[in-house]
């Protein structure tokens, strides 16, 4: 028997191809819900999961909607079902392909607001459909597909993503996890907050020594990324970075990580703790660190519960004066929204790269003033909107080519793609519970009053100018914002804007620094001495002094300034 699927069109008219897509009673006895994706590839170098993309070499995926989906009951894929980047099945071309199929499972969460929605929870992957513990997948197999011929390919999705394990502690990396009470009441459900924290030399020897705390923010860390306590692996096949242009790219990132261990221990760095956290919600594979109608308060969780917990347990100094904020991309808009919306809490932001901080350009996108997010209009033509570039300038992307993507993986914001997870962030609950976003996933569409939303609650430069008044004393001296000019995703846009009200302010004047390097991607981060491919490898080396001479130059009178300058 063939049941209905959400998200299927009607079968099409004339007969063609289509996928019959189940899993067997062996993985599980009760019906599920989720999204079942199928990946077609014209490529055998890994499986077909791992091959999709923002980019031109992106592989082919169709998805549809599992609403108690049983045991041996079939999903049916065919021409009716919406794809990316070609969108008909019919139009794919006759041919040889590898295929793959994968269940990304939802659960039913019961919000404390009354709400019931289907998401995808974090496993312990960072959001990650095709490497989340307990979906299930099908092992690649090469097909031979002709569109027109009416046949009918069963695929059973009969492995299952295995638990990952934790990673373990060693003498400078802790690992920790709590329950927050805050993220536990809005989900309904156990809710955990966890973190790395890198422990200063002479941690041990020094019990009487309380350190200053810096939270390095960004996407979720399987572990402590970009320091590693060995030297590179001598057996380590070089790989390729095409973002780069470098050959052994993962060898030049061991070799790093390992330079900053002997940095990090050597006699002359400056002893703190610095934090890595991890908090996924079902939408993305990090909160944004703020509050959230969608996601919870992960902003006061992070601030008032889990930043608490660590310098307790870590000898923290646990005061205002001695926390500070650093990243890039995500972390750097996190970094930035977290001193703006949490002022006494933290001494000063370093934020890289960071996501739009003016709404006036979410990326290309002026969201006030624009009425479609995927075109610029015009009287004659419609011009598709780029989404990513080369540092040459060259598109390889557009918006709607990303959002089209990720309407495929997911439906009402749940792809846990990152153009979803704006969306979601910053725009209020819809009607049917889930997010309700600024523009339409199908046409570009912009809604005004979701605009109006976003602005007053999460366009960072519009919240510094509208309440500069009170902000202002409470900021001077803790905004540090660095963007390469030829950032991938046009960041450097809203980071022009919001220094055109930074160098307007007079009372006080804002005191920090915007800083540019031209010809750089994503992620440049304020080094002018190296390449964008090594300083990006470099945070923590580059802020971490200029935290300290931001304490030297901030800190209270009566501060510690001496138990942990050894």
């Amino acid at each position: 028997m063939l049941i209905a699927v959400a998200g299927c069109a009607e079968p099409p008219a004339e007969p063609s191809t289509r996928f019959a897509i189940s899993f067997p009673d062996a993985l599980s006895d009760e019906p599920l819900d989720g999204r079942v994706l199928l990946v077609l590839s014209t490529a055998d170098e890994e499986e077909p999961r791992f091959q999709i993309s923002n980019y031109p070499d992106t592989q082919q995926i169709f998805g549809v909607d599992a609403d108690g989906l049983a045991p041996g009951e079939p999903a049916i894929i065919d021409a009716g079902t919406f794809g990316y980047p070609v969108e008909s099945l019919a139009a794919v071309p006759d041919g040889e392909y590898w295929v793959q199929a994968v269940l990304n499972r939802y659960e039913t969460f019961e919000l404390h607001d009354g709400r019931v929605l289907k998401l995808p929870p974090d496993r312990g992957e960072g959001q990650q459909w095709e490497k989340k513990p307990g979906n299930f997948y099908s092992e690649p197999r090469k097909i031979r597909l002709d569109a027109d011929g009416g046949d009918t390919i069963a695929i059973s999705m009969d492995r299952e993503i295995p638990p990952i394990v934790p990673p373990e502690d060693t003498k400078y990396v802790k690992h920790i996890r709590i329950q927050s009470e805050r993220l536990t009441e809005f989900w309904g459900r156990p809710t955990y907050l966890g973190a790395h924290v890198l422990l200063p030399e002479g941690f041990d020897e020094h019990p009487d020594a309380r350190y200053p705390i810096a939270i390095n923010h960004g996407h979720f860390p399987a572990d402590f990324s970009g320091f590693r306590e060995t030297p590179p692996d001598p057996d380590l096949e070089p790989e390729y970075s095409e973002r780069f242009d470098i050959d052994g790219y993962n060898i030049i990132v061991q070799e790093h990580a390992y330079e900053f261990y002997k940095e990090w221990t050597g006699p002359d760095f400056p002893r703190m703790l610095i934090v890595q956290i991890q908090h996924p919600t079902p939408y993305f594979d990090d909160s944004y660190a703020v509050n959230s109608v969608n996601m919870g308060p992960y902003g006061d969780a992070i601030t008032y519960e889990l930043i608490p917990y660590i310098e307790e347990q870590f000898r923290g100094i646990g005061e205002g004066w001695a926390r500070f904020l650093y990243g890039g991309s995500t972390g750097g808009w996190e970094a930035l929204a977290v001193q703006v919306f949490y002022p006494d809490e933290y001494n000063g932001a370093f934020a890289a790269c960071p996501d739009p901080i003016d709404f006036r350009a979410f990326t290309l996108v002026n969201i006030y003033e624009d009425e479609n997010a995927y075109y610029i209009e015009g009287p004659w033509r419609r011009t598709a909107r780029p989404r990513s570039r080369t540092i040459l300038g060259q598109v390889v992307s557009t918006l709607e080519d990303v959002n089209r993507k990720e309407r495929v993986i997911g439906t009402k914001g749940r792809s846990n793609g990152q153009r979803d997870v704006w969306l979601t962030l910053f725009g209020p609950v819809g009607e049917d519970g889930y997010p309700r976003h600024v523009w339409d996933k199908v046409t570009g569409e912009i809604d005004p009053e979701v605009a109006e939303y976003m602005r007053e609650n999460y366009d960072l430069r519009h919240i510094l100018e509208r309440d500069w008044e009170t902000l202002g004393p409470k900021l001077e001296g803790k905004i540090h914002i660095y963007v390469g000019e030829m950032d991938n995703s046009y960041l450097n846009n809203a980071v022009y804007l919001m220094e055109e009200f930074l160098e307007s302010t007079t009372d006080p004047y804002y005191d920090g620094l915007v800083d540019y390097e031209p010809r750089s991607g994503h992620c440049w981060n304020g080094d002018h001495e190296r390449p964008n491919a090594l300083s990006r490898l470099r945070y923590n080396q580059m802020y971490v002094p200029r935290i300290l001479e931001r304490i030297e130059e901030s800190a209270p009178e009566g501060a510690d300034l001496t138990s942990w300058r050894y």
